[in-house]
């Protein structure tokens, strides 16, 4: 008894050792402040599960042999569990130390949205494959458990074929999330165009995606069924964007002066053009109107659409302010009118030349 109680306050003095220099160490990475990412990020993910790891190696190091074997049994599945944990948090910790690193707010980021999604997908995948052999190894400790996982790898192919095909779902969209994190079809914060719906990239993970969409809403899309269909993405190559503005105009319009205002227009808002390109032209010419459509850039897409409404709204006002007569009309002219005979010989032909006829006649002739 008096071992046990001995072994008990070593690993109480043991641990309130560790406590102390622990705190110590947080003070002084708190004051390193931003000089110092790296142990910052350490701290803030591992503190938790290091306390706790800490405590199960003080104790199964001091008082173990002296614990009952349930006791004993416990005691190592904290050590497996709190050693996992301890490890995913400084996945964590390393992954946010390198997106911190990432500037992702520059105009041209196409290489630090890659390297954001595919850090933050291959931190999932290996925080969860130790969550899984941490899980498998705590099994392994129960003596039934290593009994039938002897057994269970003697028919190992037969129990993969079958859990491939209960997964076969679960695993399509895990293999499609690999291939969206290194094959940069597609990165975090993207625009893009999918199911008919404008919105970024807000979430990537192993089995599904999120979309922000332009209204507020989320669209959540199998992994594996986005790569099945096809999408539009508006920022793969470069955020830089052309937009197209069409407007219907009557022939009278003086495409020329239509596009010095259009110049003028951009380049009184330069912070929305991006000075690129601005164009006009004349795309269709049917019928009884002229089709404009003007042509120009900017450095992404939310500013595009802005740009786009600016010259759209601006246009509309200048034709209808300066170019009045400009502004599409459906025209109706009438027939001439022809000698007597051949103005009442059509209505005859239309009603009949029968009493009831002869009175539509009268009815709707203009005399």
């Amino acid at each position: 008894m008096s071992e046990t109680w001995t072994r008990t306050a070593t690993a109480l003095a043991v641990y309130a050792v560790f406590l102390l220099v622990e705190r110590l160490a947080l003070r002084a990475v708190r004051g390193l402040g931003r000089r110092a990412v790296v142990l910052s990020s350490l701290s803030e993910h591992t503190r938790a599960p290091l306390r706790w790891f800490m405590a199960a190696v003080v104790l199964w190091s001091t008082v173990r042999e002296v614990l009952p074997h349930a006791l004993d049994h416990l005691l190592s599945l904290a050590l497996i569990a709190t050693g996992a944990w301890l490890l995913a948090g400084t996945l964590v910790s390393v992954e946010h130390t390198v997106l911190s690193r990432l500037r992702v707010n520059e105009r041209d980021n196409r290489h630090a949205r890659r390297m954001q999604t595919q850090i933050t997908l291959v931190r999932r995948v290996t925080v969860a494959a130790v969550a899984a052999l941490a899980f498998a190894a705590m099994l392994m400790t129960f003596p039934a458990a290593r009994t039938a996982g002897t057994s269970l790898l003697a028919s190992a192919g037969v129990i993969g074929a079958i859990a491939a095909l209960a997964a076969q779902s679960l695993l399509g969209n895990v293999f499609a999330g690999l291939q969206i994190a290194f094959s940069d079809a597609i990165r975090l914060d993207d625009v893009v165009i999918v199911e008919g719906e404008w919105g970024r990239i807000e979430d990537i993970t192993l089995t599904y995606l999120v979309v922000h969409i332009w209204d507020d809403r989320r669209l959540v899309i199998p992994t594996a069924r986005f790569m099945s269909h096809p999408f539009e993405n508006w920022t793969r190559r470069e955020a830089a964007l052309l937009g197209t503005v069409e407007l219907d105009v009557d022939w009278a319009m003086p495409v020329d002066r239509m596009r010095a205002e259009l110049r003028r227009i951009v380049e009184d808002n330069t912070e929305l053009w991006d000075g690129r390109v601005c164009v006009l032209q004349v795309t269709e010419a049917v019928h009884g109107m002229v089709r404009v459509r003007a042509l120009m850039s900017a450095a992404d897409a939310p500013t595009l659409f802005d740009l786009r409404c600016l010259v759209r709204e601006r246009l509309v006002a200048w034709t209808t302010s300066e170019h009045p007569y400009a502004v599409p009309r459906l025209r109706t002219e009438p027939v001439g009118h022809g000698p007597r005979h051949h103005e009442e010989a059509e209505p005859d032909r239309l009603f009949g030349d029968t009493p009831d006829g002869r009175k539509r006649v009268h009815a709707f002739s203009d005399h």
